[in-house]
């Protein structure tokens, strides 16, 4: 019963997200993501992830991620992030010279985890200060992101996951808080709902495949991205 309402809010997410579009743009990529945890101590570690994204139709890389963070664990079930990301996107213009624009961020995150069963549940709020290189002007803008993750083990039942096959689903929402109007002009941003397959080698190591579908609001034309991830999760 726990697993249904966990994956009847899921559908309302991407459901409530998919109103929101008209005019939609199709688009196919590929995302490779890798993201470690490190503990220095039982109070304070490091989060870096790091992605690559593709263009339409995975025509060569479109964007890439840097995102390191200082961790405080406030307890075993909960932790705080303040971090520095670097986004490059490497732009396709047709009839004219590639070029290349770079985003900076600082970003503060509170994760919260729990367990419901054998449902490992995760709960992200991050908010993000943009620096957003827009060439006639530099723009600065706030987002706030609201992110839920829940991992199954798929074998026999154990106290702690660490070892074996999983299902993943996840979805995040991002929502303009600062400065929308020289963005897209709207409040809801885009919507990121994805499932996957993924298997754990020990309790350091993840790997998952998995899709996602990134439904983005613009100011005149919206875009539905229809992703292929491979993702490595580490943890020491």
């Amino acid at each position: 019963m726990r697993m249904k309402q966990f994956g009847f809010t899921l559908a309302l997410f991407l459901f409530l997200g998919s109103q929101a579009f008209s005019q939609t743009t199709q688009q196919t990529s590929g995302w490779l993501f890798l993201l470690n945890s490190t503990k220095f101590s039982d109070k304070w570690g490091m989060h870096l992830d790091v992605q690559l994204r593709s263009h339409d139709d995975l025509d060569g890389v479109k964007n890439f991620l840097f995102r390191p963070g200082v961790t405080y664990y406030i307890n075993k079930n909960s932790n705080a992030t303040l971090g520095y990301l670097l986004a490059s996107t490497f732009h396709k213009v047709e009839g004219a010279a590639d070029r290349h624009t770079a985003e900076h961020r600082i970003w503060e995150q509170y994760i919260i985890t729990h367990k419901i069963k054998t449902l490992n549940l995760q709960h992200r709020f991050r908010l993000e200060q943009r620096f957003i290189d827009a060439g006639a002007e530099d723009i600065f803008a706030q987002r706030l992101r609201y992110f839920i993750r829940g991992v199954l083990p798929l074998g026999e039942a154990q106290e702690t996951f660490t070892k074996g096959a999983f299902v993943a689903l996840q979805n995040e929402l991002f929502f303009n808080i600062q400065n929308r109007s020289k963005l897209n002009d709207h409040f809801f941003d885009q919507n990121r709902a994805y499932a996957a397959l993924g298997y754990r080698f020990s309790k350091k190591v993840d790997v998952e495949a998995g899709y996602m579908n990134q439904m983005i609001k613009g100011a005149s034309n919206n875009t539905m991205n229809n992703i292929v991830q491979l993702a490595l999760y580490t943890r020491f």
